[in-house]
C-alpha cells in the first residue's frame, strides 16, 4: 500500500489515497452526498437533525458502523454533564465502547468523560496532542484507529434518566487496499480501585497478550490521606517480566512531566500548579463539589487531580506481554510511607488483534467519585 497515513506538518506536501467521509446524527452512515439533508422550521437543508435524542436509560445507541479498510481520524462529542441535581455524573454513567472487525469483545470500553481525560464526571480544559476538551464540554480525539474490515461504534446509557441530547461527529478515511498485516489496532481500558491495598501496587492495565506498543495514561487520582502523594513509581513489566519491570520511573509527578510537587509558594502556602502540554498534564484539580448546592452541607470533597502522559514520541513497545502498574507511596517530615488511595486510570495502547477480553465494567454506582 503506497499510502500516507495520519496528519502532520510533514505529511501535508503528500497526495492522500483516501474517500474522506464524516457520520453525524444527520448522516448515521457516512454516505457521500447524503449530508444535511434533514429539514428544520428554518427549511430543507438547514439543521434538521443535529443530535440523538432521547436516549434512554439503559439503552446502547450505536455511532457509526462502517465498513473497511479505513481510519478513523477524529471523534468529536459534547453531551450535557446532569441531567437533575441529583443526577449530576452523566459522564461517568455513559460508557463508550469500539469494536474492530469481526470481534465480539470490545477493544475500547471506558466511561465517556475518562476517555478524553475528564474524569470524576467532570469536565476540564484538556489542550494535547491526542485528546482536546474545550468549553463546554467539546471532547475532541485525535488518535488514530485503523480497520480493515469494519469499525462499530457504541455509546451504553447506564445514567438513571434519559439523555436529552448527544451530540457527536467521527470522520474518517476509507481506502482502496487493506492494510498490512502487521497493523496494530487501537485500545483503550478503564479501570478503578476505590482504596488500593498498601504495598501492593495500582495496576492500569495487564493481561495484554502480542504485540503492540502502549501510548498513554490517564490517571484520576482522588487522595485519601494526608501530605504529599507523589513518590510512587510507574513500572511497564514487558515481555515475561515477572518480579521486576524493565522500566521503572521515578515518581509519580515525574511520570506526568512535573516536578517538587508542581509546587508554588502563595501567602505563605504551598500550592500545586495545573498545566497542559502536548504529551503531558495535570489540567484537573479541585477539593469541592462546583456543580451543586445545597442549603444544608458544604461543598467539600476529597481532593481530585487529573493528569495525563502521551507515549507519541515515546513509545513502550512489547512484543509477547506487557502489564503497567503504579505504587502509592506518600512523604512528609517523617519520611516516606504508603499510602492508600482512590485510583481510576484509562490505559490506551496499540496492538495486534485478537485481543484479550477485558473483565467486567464496574457498576456505575461504583465509577462515580466520592
Amino acid at each position: 500500500m503506497n499510502q500516507i497515513f495520519g496528519g502532520s506538518l510533514f505529511s501535508l506536501p503528500f497526495a492522500r489515497h483516501e474517500k474522506s467521509r464524516s457520520i453525524n446524527a444527520e448522516n448515521p452512515t457516512g454516505e457521500k452526498g447524503k449530508g444535511g439533508m434533514a429539514a428544520s422550521e428554518l427549511g430543507p437543508s438547514r439543521k434538521g437533525s443535529p443530535c440523538l435524542r432521547n436516549i434512554k436509560s439503559g439503552d446502547t445507541v450505536t455511532l457509526a458502523e462502517i465498513q473497511g479498510p479505513g481510519m478513523i481520524h477524529h471523534i468529536w462529542i459534547t453531551v450535557t454533564d446532569k441531567t437533575t441535581e441529583a443526577d449530576r455524573f452523566v459522564l461517568r454513567d455513559l460508557v463508550l465502547r469500539m469494536y474492530w472487525d469481526d470481534e465480539e469483545s470490545p477493544s475500547v470500553e471506558t466511561p465517556l468523560g475518562d476517555f478524553f481525560c475528564c474524569g470524576f464526571g467532570e469536565e476540564c480544559i484538556v489542550n494535547s496532542l491526542p485528546i482536546a476538551a474545550v468549553p463546554s464540554r467539546g471532547l475532541n480525539c485525535y488518535f488514530q484507529m485503523p480497520f480493515n474490515k469494519k469499525a462499530r461504534i457504541t455509546l451504553e446509557n447506564q445514567h438513571a434518566n434519559e439523555i436529552p441530547a448527544f451530540f457527536y461527529q467521527i470522520d474518517y478515511g476509507l481506502y482502496q487496499d487493506p492494510f498490512p498485516s502487521d497493523i496494530a489496532y487501537f485500545h483503550a481500558q478503564w479501570r478503578r480501585e476505590k482504596i488500593t491495598q498498601l504495598q501492593k501496587d495500582y495496576v492500569i492495565l495487564d493481561q495484554v497478550k502480542g504485540k503492540g506498543h502502549y501510548v498513554g495514561t490517564y490517571m484520576a487520582l482522588t487522595t485519601l490521606e494526608r501530605y504529599w502523594w507523589g513518590e510512587g513509581e510507574i513500572k511497564f513489566y514487558i515481555d515475561g517480566d515477572e518480579e521486576y519491570p524493565t522500566i521503572c520511573g521515578t515518581g509519580t509527578e515525574d511520570y506526568f512531566g512535573g516536578s517538587w510537587s508542581f509546587a508554588k509558594q502563595i501567602n505563605g502556602k504551598t500550592v500545586e500548579q495545573n498545566y497542559c502540554t502536548p504529551y503531558m498534564g495535570y489540567p484537573y484539580y479541585s477539593s469541592h463539589d462546583e456543580k451543586i448546592h445545597n442549603l444544608y452541607h458544604n461543598d467539600d470533597c476529597m481532593p481530585m487531580r487529573g493528569f495525563y502522559r502521551w507515549h507519541i514520541q515515546d513509545p513502550i513497545c512489547f512484543e509477547e506481554d506487557l502489564k503497567v502498574t503504579i505504587q502509592q507511596i506518600g512523604v512528609g517530615y517523617r519520611g516516606l510511607f504508603e499510602r492508600q488511595d482512590d485510583v481510576a486510570s484509562v490505559a490506551y495502547w496499540y496492538q495486534a488483534e485478537p485481543h484479550n477480553p477485558f473483565g467486567p465494567m464496574l457498576k456505575k454506582e461504583d465509577r462515580w467519585p466520592r
